[in-house]
């Protein structure tokens, strides 16, 4: 999943290791996070997201292709 979370970071002069003790997270989970490579839990996207005072869909974007790799996240086809 896409992500703006540096971007919101940086506009609130946050370092990766401020924002993950606001946050209650690891600095590791930051990075993981702004480099793509962990997609946050909906508990954190919400965290996140009010922290910053913004909606989950400002900082984090949904993207079709990510539910095409990844089905059996996606949920239960419709019929």
């Amino acid at each position: 999943m896409r992500n703006r979370l540096k971007v919101y970071r940086a506009m609130h002069d946050l370092t990766q290791e401020a924002l993950a003790q606001k946050l209650g997270v690891t600095r590791q989970t930051i990075v993981s996070v702004e480099n793509g490579k962990y997609d946050p839990s909906i508990h954190l996207a919400f965290k996140t997201a009010r922290f910053f005072g913004v909606r989950i869909e400002d900082i984090f974007i949904f993207d079709e292709q990510d539910v095409a790799a990844h089905p059996l996240e996606a949920g239960p086809p419709t019929q």
